[in-house]
C-alpha cells in the first residue's frame, strides 16, 4: 500500500473473519478512510456478519454497509447449500483440488459490488483480505487474480477511461503466512476475540475447530506463539 494515503476513502471488503480484519486495520494504518463492505449472500455460516458488525465498529470505519445477495439461487458450494463442509483435511500441504468450500466467483462478485461503491466513494483502492500461502486453494485468492481484476477495473469505470484516477486492489495479506498475519494483526491491535473464521459453525456461533478455515487459524495463532481467543466447540 501508499505510505501517503492521508483521508483517501477506501472499500474494505470485511467478512468478519480473521483476515479481512487484519486488512482492515493494515488500511488504517496506512492512512485510508475506510468504508467497509459486508455480504449476506446465502452463507450457513450467518454468525460471520454479526462478527463483521463488531469488527467495524472497533475499528471506527467511516461507513459500514451489508449487501443482501443470494447465491443459494445456484448452489455449487458447501457454504450456500446442504453438502457437508470437510473437517481434518490435511491443510499442511498445498493441494491442487479445489474444496467444495469455495463459492462460484464468489470473489468477483464482491469486488465487482465494491468496484461499484469505490466510483461513487470516488476512491482509488479496495482492501481485501485475499492470501495465497495458508489458505484454502481458492482460485479467486491468487496474485494473477488480483492483478487481473485491477486491470479489468480501470478498464470499466469512468474514471479509468478518462484518465482521472486509476484504482487499485490492495491485498496486504497476498504474501503472509496465517502465522505472520496474527502476529501483524497483534501488532495493529486487532481484537481477534471479535472475528470468527468457521465454515461450519454451531448454531451458537461456536467454531467447529475441524473444517479447514478453523485448522489454518488454530496452526496460525500456535505458528505466532499466540492463543486464539475464540471458543470451540471441540
Amino acid at each position: 500500500m501508499s505510505d501517503s494515503a492521508p483521508n483517501r476513502p477506501a472499500v474494505v471488503l470485511l467478512s468478519g473473519g480473521l483476515d479481512s480484519a487484519t486488512a482492515l486495520a493494515v488500511a488504517k494504518r496506512e492512512g485510508f478512510t475506510p468504508y467497509a463492505m459486508t455480504f449476506r449472500y446465502g452463507q450457513r455460516h450467518q454468525v460471520e456478519i454479526e462478527a463483521a458488525r463488531r469488527v467495524a465498529e472497533a475499528q471506527g470505519v467511516a461507513r459500514h454497509v451489508i449487501v443482501d445477495i443470494d447465491l443459494r439461487l445456484w448452489g455449487g458450494s458447501a457454504l450456500t447449500g446442504d453438502a457437508a463442509v470437510p473437517k481434518d483435511r490435511d491443510v499442511t500441504h498445498a493441494s491442487d483440488e479445489i474444496p467444495v468450500t469455495y463459492v462460484p466467483a464468489r470473489n468477483t462478485i464482491f469486488l465487482s459490488f465494491a468496484l461499484a461503491w469505490a466510483e461513487v466513494l470516488g476512491a482509488d483502492a479496495i482492501v481485501i483480505g485475499v492470501n495465497a500461502l495458508d489458505y484454502s486453494g481458492y482460485p479467486d485468492c491468487r496474485p494473477e487474480y488480483v492483478a487481473a481484476f485491477e486491470a479489468m477495473a480501470n478498464l470499466a469505470t469512468r474514471a479509468g477511461v478518462e484518465g482521472t484516477q486509476r484504482l487499485t486492489i490492495h491485498a496486504p495479506l497476498q504474501h503472509l503466512t496465517k502465522a505472520q498475519i496474527v502476529a501483524l494483526g497483534r501488532e495493529l491491535g486487532v481484537d481477534y476475540a471479535l472475528t470468527t473464521s468457521c465454515y461450519d459453525p454451531a448454531p451458537d456461533g461456536m467454531a467447529c475447530g475441524h473444517c479447514d478455515a478453523c485448522q489454518l487459524r488454530l496452526r496460525g495463532f500456535a505458528e505466532a506463539g499466540s492463543v486464539d481467543p475464540i471458543a470451540y466447540a471441540g
